[in-house]
């Protein structure tokens, strides 16, 4: 039979149990008093025992100990098993889930786990489980999202020249208000009824939670500005959009504009928007947004917080109590600054 392997001299059995008392880690415990045994002049047999492990094993943590002494007994964590996907694997992932499906190809309108792993094994023959793929897709930092609608005729080149120019046609513009701060504002509209919107909510996995929903037509709307920079929001809730409702909008925003500064206000070009019959305050000025790029107003987020938040997954027993609950989602808004902050500001607004 083989002499065993010699321990280390740098250490003795007194100085293991006492490494081992002090340990909170149990395997490495167990050991180091196992090892304590040889330098003890125990055998390796007697050794094993003492481990509860076998003959081969205890020799394997002569090796560890000896290579990296006491650490070398802490259990170490497995290394699993290796990715089968490469980087170059990962890029072209990334560029076909970015691109999205089309139809009359692929046959799905958006990518399922599925698709996914069907078009790696059809591409590169690569199988992978729809959780292991998941895994990558989190790790590379995407989630599912829900997707917002956008025009099929927006001009992207309109927005971008959109976005370039507006600080510098209002800093060109000061001299026209001389002496006059400038505050930039948005403003939009929402439909708010007993039709309501049904969002995301906690579950427990397998289930689908059921929230109410209302099938009546009783609606009103929130007319709502934000100044992103100062925190500040002024809003009404009209029964229509009309040119006159728009009107008294506009006074509402013109309260709220501080004493001597000039509002310049972004907003779509709706009809009661642009309407020539608008009568509009003399200290804002209205920018119309490009057509169909409602992206650009953070009034938008602003809904869709006010409806996740405040607004969805509930029944409006009438008109009245509709009012009721939207004044006071506005009016929770307005009591938080730095959520308007947090939402509205806009670098390509706010520079």
């Amino acid at each position: 039979m083989r002499p065993g392997i010699e321990l280390r001299q740098d250490y003795d059995a007194p100085r293991l149990r006492a490494l081992a008392k002090a340990t909170r880690n149990a395997g490495q415990s167990r050991r180091l008093l196992a090892l304590a045994e040889i330098y003890d002049g125990g055998t390796r047999t007697k050794a094993a025992r003492l481990g509860g492990v076998g003959l081969q094993t205890v020799r394997d943590w002569v090796v560890r100990f000896n290579a990296h002494g006491p650490d070398g007994l802490v259990d170490g964590k497995a290394p699993g098993n290796v990715c089968r996907l490469s980087a170059c694997h990962r890029e072209a992932l990334l560029a076909l889930v970015e691109s999205g499906p089309i139809p009359a190809v692929h046959g799905v309108v958006r990518w399922r786990l599925e698709d996914l792993v069907q078009w790696l094994w059809d591409e590169f023959r690569i199988g992978v489980s729809q959780t292991t793929l998941g895994r990558e897709l989190r790790a590379l930092g995407y989630r599912k999202l829900s997707a917002r609608p956008r025009h099929h005729a927006k001009s992207e080149a309109a927005v971008a020249v959109f976005k370039k120019s507006f600080p510098r046609v209002w800093r060109k513009s000061q001299p026209a208000r001389p002496g006059k701060p400038l505050e930039i504002w948005f403003a939009d509209e929402a439909r708010i009824g007993q039709k309501n919107k049904i969002t995301r909510r906690w579950a427990k996995r397998g289930t689908r939670p059921s929230p109410p929903r209302d099938l009546r037509t009783a609606s009103t709307y929130i007319f709502g500005a934000i100044c992103p920079a100062e925190g500040k929001a002024a809003g009404l809730v009209l029964p229509r959009c009309t040119t006159e409702a728009m009107t008294l909008h506009l006074a509402e925003i013109s309260q709220a504009v501080a004493p001597g500064a000039h509002a310049v206000l972004l907003l779509d070009q709706a009809g009661w928007h642009v309407s020539r019959k608008l009568q509009v305050p003399s200290n804002i000025t209205l920018l119309p947004l490009p057509a169909k790029a409602p992206e650009l107003n953070p009034v938008e987020n602003i809904w869709q917080y006010l409806r996740e938040n405040w607004l969805s997954n509930r029944v409006f027993t009438s008109y009245t109590d509709i009012l009721d609950h939207c004044c006071a989602a506005w009016n929770k808004l307005v009591a938080q600054p730095w959520t308007i902050m947090s939402i509205g500001l806009r670098d390509w607004a706010n520079a």
